[in-house]
């Protein structure tokens, strides 16, 4: 089957500019579809300096749902934004006063990434982090999600250097990839890890290696994956077998059985409730899911109802308004109502919409009145 290979490579214009993000593109562009993917054959989508993070999540979006293997070479510098200091990855437009509106939030590659399998989905980062970020990572390690393998590495704010740094990383994945084959990701990793600590570049990095996410540390710590499954699964299997319920969800979806997946889904989301109730975050990552299969499948209806459920649970369990996940939530009912064909069932979950929007406007401005007025537009009869 073949895979999908997304480059991205950020960084902002002018003296805000920490790494020379785009200046590994064409190594990177350089090696084979094939080879960057580790598949037959490959489809590549480059992003290089993009100034619009909704445009960069259509596009995480739309790898995100290929079929086949995905891997995405993300290479840039992480900020955190003044309100809720959380880390995001800086694009072109982005100043140290506009990081929460001109910057990627980290959390969405992480919450575009979880209906995958880490055994089809990887990360390879070459990324700097500036003073405040580097402080911050120190104590809460960047979060990828369970669904995704990551490889690469963090590096810390330049001291006493002119000029923005190289990306020695990336670039040493690059110049390896160049033979012709990919190895394992563990051993590329590891072989390019070589080559930046030979050259003295690796310095006080915090270092990248396997499932999840990363803790600072010496090479190869792996991150601590967060245990999203029940106790006991569908037909009292247990998670410590090995099966992997989003492997077996994201197949379904991808062959066109979405009632199937739903079905899956719908018993671990049960099981979970059942165990630690509606408003823990295993049940609320299975809701998630569930809406999410509902958008696959074509019922934009249902998945609208499913986001605002979750925005109703998450708002009463007393998370605050701007938090990502409920900002998250509350976007996706947004996008998902703005596609429902049925007159009938737009107008019957656009006042909930509404109502919803007036307590999490979101990141975008106007996100009420712009429910208010579709609702006055669709027709009557």
């Amino acid at each position: 089957m073949p895979g999908t290979v997304l480059l991205l490579a950020a960084s902002p214009l002018g003296r805000g500019r920490l790494v020379d993000a785009a200046g590994v593109l064409p190594v990177l562009a350089a090696v084979a579809p094939a080879v960057l993917a580790g598949t037959g054959t490959a489809n590549v989508v480059e992003l290089a300096d993009p100034l619009d993070p909704q445009a960069v999540l259509t596009r995480l979006r739309a790898a995100a749902a290929a079929p086949g293997p995905l891997t995405v070479y993300l290479t840039g510098q992480l900020h955190l934004d003044r309100r809720q200091r959380l880390p995001h990855l800086a694009l072109a437009r982005t100043t140290p006063a506009t990081v929460r509106y001109t910057a990627l939030p980290w959390h969405w590659i992480r919450e575009e990434l979880r209906l995958r399998s880490a055994a089809d989905t990887a990360l390879v980062v070459d990324l700097h982090a500036d003073a405040e970020a580097w402080r911050h990572l120190a104590e809460r390690p960047l979060d990828s999600g369970r669904t995704a393998a990551v490889y690469g590495r963090v590096a810390p704010p330049p001291s006493g250097r002119r000029g923005p740094a190289e990306p020695s990383y990336m670039k040493a994945v690059a110049t390896l990839l160049r033979s012709g084959h990919r190895p394992p990701l563990e051993r590329l990793h590891a072989q390019a890890l070589a080559r930046i600590a030979d050259s003295g570049a690796a310095g006080r990095d915090m270092v990248l290696a396997g499932p999840g996410g990363f803790a600072p540390g010496s090479p190869y710590r792996p991150g601590v994956p967060h245990q999203q499954t029940p106790p006991d699964g569908p037909g009292g299997v247990r998670p410590d077998t090995g099966m992997d319920p989003h492997a077996a969800i994201s197949a379904a979806v991808r062959s066109g059985r979405h009632a199937e997946a739903d079905v899956l889904a719908a018993r671990y989301e049960q099981s979970v409730v059942r165990a630690y109730g509606p408003a823990s975050a295993e049940a609320l990552h299975w809701a998630e899911v569930r809406a999410d299969l509902a958008m696959f499948a074509g019922d934009a209806a249902g998945s609208c109802r499913a986001w605002l459920r979750v925005a109703g649970v998450r708002l009463a369990a007393g998370q605050a308004v701007d938090a990502p996940a409920v900002e998250a939530a509350a976007d996706r009912a947004h996008h998902q109502w703005g596609r429902i064909d049925d007159v009938a069932r737009a107008r019957e979950l656009g006042p909930e919409l509404a109502q919803l929007r007036l307590r999490v406007p979101g990141r975008r401005q106007g996100a009420l009145e712009n429910v208010q007025r579709q609702l006055r537009e669709l027709p009557t009869g």
